[in-house]
């Protein structure tokens, strides 16, 4: 994602310094993984010392706040877009599909693997509700019937992960069920896990929704 210019020459000259070290991490993160992220060896890429480098990003941590924000924010915003569009969860699904296999460094870096001793910003959880929001809306269109599970129950009396959302409780529960499907396919495939099977995982995807949808 880049970052808005700024309005005077050297707030435009930090914008872009400082777009140029998140894509020097974006890359690094694609070879050595989020555990060996240094902003020493990005300031040696962009011919700078590592003191001149810590003037855009005070920290690793820094650095890899911005990146996740980055992340969830395109995410969100691909989802509330296919959302806006009228997608099902079908739709939804597929759109997250696209948005990790386009970038599957940055799907890792918000759903893979914590980093240890690393506590990301309460914004982020802000953002990650955003994606939330739209899955619940989505799911609450489709019709709710039968007598509510003891896990439904459950999340009727724990409803702050929801935000205001007057969704019933079924139509919460779906959308997490589609969310962890969804993750657990998709997580799968990009790391690999498949090679070697001789299918087609996208026909796996697109098996699983149907079969949740199904319920």
């Amino acid at each position: 994602m880049t970052e808005t210019a700024g309005t005077t020459p050297r707030e435009r000259y930090r914008a872009q310094v400082r777009a140029e070290i998140k894509q020097h991490a974006w890359e690094q993160l694609a070879t050595t993984g989020v555990a060996a992220l240094s902003l020493n060896a990005i300031a040696k890429q962009l011919g700078m010392s590592g003191p001149a480098l810590y003037r855009y990003y005070a920290s690793r941590d820094d650095l890899l706040t911005d990146l996740i924000r980055d992340a969830y924010r395109s995410l969100a915003d691909e989802i509330r877009a296919a959302g806006a569009a009228g997608a099902d969860l079908a739709g939804l699904a597929r759109a997250f599909r696209d948005w990790a296999l386009a970038d599957p460094q940055r799907y890792f870096l918000i759903y893979g693997t914590p980093v240890p001793g690393y506590h990301a910003p309460d914004d982020t959880a802000m953002i990650s509700r955003e994606i939330m929001a739209v899955l619940i809306d989505v799911s609450a269109a489709r019709p709710v019937s039968g007598p509510a599970t003891p896990f439904e129950a459950e999340l009727d009396r724990h409803r702050d992960w929801a935000g205001e959302s007057p969704a019933p409780a079924a139509a919460l529960s779906r959308a997490l069920s589609f969310w962890s499907r969804v993750h657990g396919v998709l997580s799968l495939e990009l790391a690999g896990q498949f090679a070697g099977m001789g299918f087609d995982p996208a026909l796996l995807f697109a098996d699983e929704v149907a079969r949740l949808l199904a319920r």
